[in-house]
This record gives C-alpha cells, structure tokens and sequence, in this order.
C-alpha cells in the first residue's frame, strides 16, 4: 500500500509541475484546497476516488494510469494519453452533433473551455451535410500566413483524433496545445522512435519544430477548408509535379534537420 502511494504522490507532483500549474493553481482546477494538494504530493494523504479521476482529468491521463504507471517518464505519459480524452459535443433537435466554430477571437477562451459543455454551447454552430456522419467535426479560424496558400481568417473543419498513433505523416491537423493554443501545421508521427511530432509550415519561410505529446489537449485532422478568398489563377491552384516534388524534399530536409537535433527516446 505504501509503495502504490508513493507511486501517485510522484506522479501527481511531477505531472502538475509539468503542466504548469502552482500548488494553489491545480487545486483551484481540481476543487479542493491547497494544503491537500501538498499532503497527496508528499504521501500524507490518499485522494478518494472522485477526487482521484478529477485530478486525472484535470493532468491529461487515465486514472488506471496515474494509479498504476510512472508517469515520471515523459513516454509513458503520452502512451497513457493515447486517447485523448472524452470529447465535449453539443447537438441540435434531431440529435445530430452540430460542428462548432471556434473563431480567432475565441482560441484562447477554448484552451479553458474545450471540455465544458456550456462553453461549447456559446460558440457558433452549424451542418455539412457532405461530411461523413460516423465522425465529430469542429471548426477552426486559423490567422497568420504560416500555411499558404491557406490565408489568414480561412476555416479549417477537423476530425477528432482520438488515438495519437492515427497521427499520419504530412497530413494537416489542428492540435489544440497548452502552450501554444490553436496551431495549424503538417505533422509527422516520430512518437514511437523520439518521443515527440514534428510541426512543418506549408511557408517555408517558418521553421519546423517539435512538440511534446504531453503538451496536446485535442487532435483534429483537417478534412475541409471555408474561405472567402477565392485562388487566384497561376498562383493557388492545383500545383505542378515540380512544385509537389520540390515540397516533397524541402519537408524531407526539414524533419531531417530536427531529427538530428534531439536525441533518440530512451
């Protein structure tokens, strides 16, 4: 008994660390009071069971997980968030889940209120009917120009991802991160031999960069766009052999350049 609470003590203390998150901080997330986050963190307390699953979601893991791993280990810790987590939907009179659009305006907000149901409830909301109805969409304003041609203020629809391992290489995707908010990139999969995704901008002007797991809330797949600038002829349209392959090889060079520059997960 001694030795499973030592086990969640550690792990409560180094994931809310991780997290970001003050003694003060986490309790205010978890609804309970400072001086009974310190007495878990030091193995003078044991959360009861509902308290325990709280704090599970409050860290992004399973509460088998945070009971029975150490998730002192950063690998382990993204293999225990492979799903995600439950997903927060809202539905119109007919019972079909609506797409939500989280506008520029709103992607702080969302970082907080993405698995509150009345939060989601307040967002703008609407149908696809081209979509398949055996997946969840929700809906992005992206800004910036790190993905031209795609401009600043276009709509990215997205797919929940549930499973991390589903991640395929060079597609786009929404991640929905606690660092960095709402980001667009192209990303590739290096979970399993680095620990971490490579996030590549379609303007080669932007530098690619890794993220770790730890760090993503939710994952959508970008399946469609919504913009009100149409593509200029020439210029936005279907690209050439020669652009795709020169694409192609300023992605390979990129993920290259960043996998020389980490070392190899333990």
């Amino acid at each position: 008994m001694k030795r499973a609470t030592v086990s969640i003590a550690e792990n409560i203390k180094v994931l809310r660390k991780r997290a970001g998150y003050t003694q003060e901080q986490f309790a205010g997330q978890v609804g309970i009071k400072r001086s009974l986050v310190g007495a878990y963190e030091e193995g003078r307390a044991e959360p009861r069971l509902q308290t325990l699953m709280k704090i599970a979601e409050v860290l992004g893991v399973s509460g088998d997980a945070l009971i029975s791993q150490d998730l002192t280990d950063e690998k382990a810790v993204w293999q225990s968030q492979e799903k995600v987590r439950v997903l927060s939907i809202t539905v119109g009179s007919d019972d079909r889940e609506n797409i939500e659009l989280v506008p520029q305006k709103a992607a702080a907000g969302y970082l907080n209120g993405f698995s509150d149901p009345e939060y989601l409830a307040e967002l703008p909301r609407f149908r696809l009917p081209m979509l398949p109805s055996n997946a969840t969409y929700r809906a992005f304003e992206i800004s910036g120009d790190s993905m031209l041609p795609l401009v600043s203020g276009s709509i990215v629809i997205g797919r929940y991802v549930e499973n991390m391992r589903d991640i395929k290489n060079g597609k786009t995707y929404v991640l929905i991160t606690r660092t960095e908010g709402v980001v667009y990139k192209r990303v590739f999969n290096y979970l399993d031999e680095r620990g971490v995704l490579y996030l590549v901008s379609d303007n080669k002007v932007y530098s690619a960069y890794t993220i770790d797991p730890i760090e993503i809330e939710e994952i959508w797949e970008a399946v469609a766009y919504i913009s009100i600038q149409l593509p200029d002829a020439g210029t936005s349209g279907d690209l050439s052999l020669e652009q795709l392959t020169r694409m192609v090889l300023n992605l390979k060079q990129d993920i290259d350049t960043l996998k020389n520059s980490i070392p190899p997960a333990e």
